[in-house]
């Protein structure tokens, strides 16, 4: 195994949102990513699977949302994973999204510097928590390619994920779980945060881990992440890490399709779920060209004999934007 292929970076973060509908305004019309798939949560028929991203759903830019029904808040706490980070292109972007949130009314700090990033942290409705990163003077893994239709002007949009926070109480133990059986490199430290990079590393290859030992267990809810994925490059890079975890003896998933992409799920730390997911497919499929991404419920494969059902369980909401245009949105006083 000394020849296992490092991971590339982050693939994806799938949180919990209290509504399908206000998440999709959320995304759409204040942080300007595309719904890019409407689907449904494979393990459960009855909830929502939202996913927002660049403009064609690449790798390393989507953040997904399930809408569990019944279920309470997310308390924050220890041995969670804290907070998303996004991406920018630059200062000049950050800038410009202190003035978006401004006029949206979206709670956010003030811009910070972190591990040489100019950042700002913010919430939406839920309180969940994010971050933005400015990519100046980044190096590393490449990022996506703002939504060109969507609201924000495309040399200020998000075009992928950032760095995700981890908050935990063992240092020793995230440690081994990071470097040494997940393959990363501590890089940088910053008062109470840690940085870890995994392959080319940059703003979009990063972890921020902060220990903290006083807060509760988090407890899952509508406002909190449900897990963190990460970019694997294909099926026999997804395979020679499964085979690892059982040479080690982790307890994980083993292989599971998830049509859009290929998956392996392991808990390796309490409370704190990865996955590792393959680049490809991608959303642009037998179901939906690059033109109406998002507009409908689609459904993979092994689940469209059900759709009566399942639109039967699911609320619908309108995500047509197709027939819609977006005016680009400066913010200059």
């Amino acid at each position: 195994m000394n020849n296992l292929k490092q991971l590339k970076g982050i693939h994806h973060v799938t949180a919990i949102t209290s509504s399908a509908k206000e998440i999709y305004d959320f995304y759409t019309n204040i942080l300007g990513m595309r719904l890019v798939k409407k689907n449904v949560n494979q393990d459960d028929l009855t909830t929502y699977h939202l996913f927002f991203a660049d403009d064609r759903g690449n790798p390393g830019t989507d953040m997904t949302f399930f809408d569990f029904s019944g279920i309470g808040p997310h308390q924050k706490g220890r041995e969670d994973i804290s907070r998303t980070g996004f991406r920018v292109k630059d200062d000049k972007a950050i800038e410009y999204w202190i003035k978006r949130f401004e006029h949206y009314d979206v709670k956010h700090d003030p811009v910070i510097e972190m591990f040489g990033h100019k950042a700002i942290y913010f919430e939406d409705f839920d309180k969940q928590q994010y971050a933005i990163f400015s990519d100046e003077n980044n190096t590393g893994i490449a990022s996506g390619e703002p939504w060109h239709k969507g609201p924000v002007p495309d040399e200020y949009a998000i075009t992928g994920l950032g760095p995700i926070f981890l908050r935990v109480s063992s240092e020793e133990l995230i440690e081994k779980v990071l470097v040494e059986v997940m393959k990363m490199k501590e890089t940088k430290s910053d008062g109470v945060f840690k940085l870890y990079e995994m392959g080319e590393g940059g703003n979009g290859a990063s972890v921020i881990v902060e220990i903290n030992k006083d807060l509760p267990e988090a407890r899952q809810g509508y406002g909190g992440v449900h897990h963190i994925a990460f970019r694997v490059e294909d099926r026999e890079h997804l395979d020679a890490w499964e085979a690892y975890f059982n040479k080690l003896g982790l307890p994980n998933s083993g292989f599971v399709d998830r049509f859009y992409f290929k998956s392996v799920y392991i808990r390796l730390y309490p409370n704190i779920l990865f996955e590792l997911a393959t680049e490809g497919p991608g959303f642009i499929d037998d179901e939906e060209d690059y033109e109406n991404l998002g507009e409908k419920l689609t459904l993979p494969m092994h689940l469209r004999h059900k759709r009566e059902y399942i639109e039967s369980q699911l609320p619908d909401f309108d995500t047509v934007r197709s027939t819609k245009t977006f005016e680009k949105e400066y913010f200059d006083k």
